[in-house]
């Protein structure tokens, strides 16, 4: 397949993701879209007439093979959508970049992804917690994702390479350049253990409306997001909502009362947008992370828990017999519960220790 047509098909006028998507699906290669006649793009939906007048195919050629220059002159990996390395938890989600640009040497669909993330003001409170996690997480091997923005971004990435530990900083610009400039040296690290990533080409300038959009990476490459320190307006929360669209696991720590940078975090725990964090012991169990294995095998026999209600019986039954972790979408439909009472019934049972919550919102029977 063209890696020119891939970076090509990126700056087509009035064609996203979306439609590159349905593009590609429908014509199999990014190349056979600049083939196709205007009947044949007519037949796509969400294309009309004026989108194909528009479409700029000898101009999008052009600076594609000029981007092309610049990839392969700076070691840059382009990562297509249909390619294995893309990232697959980015891939799941439906406004996923189709096309990433990637320095760096981690894998991207490492076994355990975190993102981190926080408010650019940080405190002292919100470093220590930051520093606190990092040294938690050095024994799991994990991947830690955040945005290389000042505050608890930056922190975040700086505690991870004091400890070897592999990050990726998500960026809202291209990657001839780097914002905010102070973190220069710590990005130059970051190639070396761990990499930087974009949706933009060279030449992008780190404008305002950039960074929600980065934000969505950041919240769909990983397993979970965490809320470190952060108030009520703000990139972190944002990612934290897109994170819960995404239906992936939200976790904040638990703020100082009436501290500003500790709003967000407790507006999430407190609407039940994100479960409280203290350690990273609590982020190992309810992602399945312990003794390295996400599922625990059944026992040989299981005895139905004494003292339970009827529709706990019900929810028991209904994950025990499915033999395999169950989604809270399949939960709904087999137990014809209502989405609030199951949502109620499941935290009960989760806090007994009677059922075990794993990444994607999926259950099993309690460990």
């Amino acid at each position: 397949m063209s890696v020119l047509h891939q970076l090509a098909i990126t700056y087509l006028k009035n064609i996203g993701p979306t439609l590159a998507k349905s593009l590609i699906g429908q014509f199999g290669n990014a190349e056979k879209v600049f083939d196709a006649t205007p009947s044949k793009l007519l037949k796509i939906q969400g294309i009309g007439e004026k989108i194909v007048k528009q479409l700029n195919f000898r101009e999008a050629i052009e600076k594609a093979e000029k981007e092309l220059k610049f990839v392969e002159q700076n070691n840059i990996q382009i990562l297509f959508y249909t390619d294995n390395n893309y990232p697959k938890r980015l891939k799941n989600c439906h406004d996923s970049p189709i096309l990433l640009f990637y320095k760096g040497n981690s894998d991207l669909n490492a076994k355990r992804i975190v993102s981190i993330v926080g408010t650019r003001n940080a405190t002292e409170y919100g470093r220590g917690l930051c520093k606190q996690l990092i040294e938690e997480l050095e024994l799991l091997n994990v991947l830690v994702v955040s945005g290389l923005a000042l505050g608890i971004d930056g922190a975040v990435h700086k505690e991870c390479l004091k400890r070897n530990i592999n990050t990726v900083g998500v960026l809202g610009h291209g990657l001839d350049k780097l914002y905010p400039s102070q973190h220069k040296q710590i990005a130059e690290k970051m190639i070396e253990c761990g990499g930087l990533l974009s949706e933009y080409p060279s030449g992008s300038k780190p404008d305002r409306e950039n960074f929600p959009q980065r934000n969505r990476i950041v919240a769909g490459i990983a397993d979970a997001t965490i809320v470190v320190e952060a108030s009520l307006k703000g990139g972190a929360l944002i990612t934290a909502e897109i994170a819960n669209s995404y239906n992936r696991d939200v976790f904040a720590f638990p703020g100082r009362v009436g501290d500003e940078f500790s709003e967000g975090c407790n507006f999430l725990v407190r609407n039940n947008k994100a479960a409280l964090l203290s350690c990273a012991a609590d982020l190992t169990y309810i992602l399945g992370w312990e003794d390295n294995s996400l599922v625990k095998q059944p026992h040989e026999q299981l005895i139905l828990p004494l003292g339970l209600t009827d529709e706990e019986e019900l929810i028991y039954e209904t994950i025990r017999l499915s033999n395999v972790p169950i989604s809270i979408d399949d939960l709904t439909l087999r137990t014809q519960l209502t989405t609030s009472k199951l949502a109620m019934n499941l935290l009960n049972m989760e806090m007994q220790g009677l059922i075990h919550s794993l990444p994607g919102k999926i259950f099993t029977i309690g460990m």
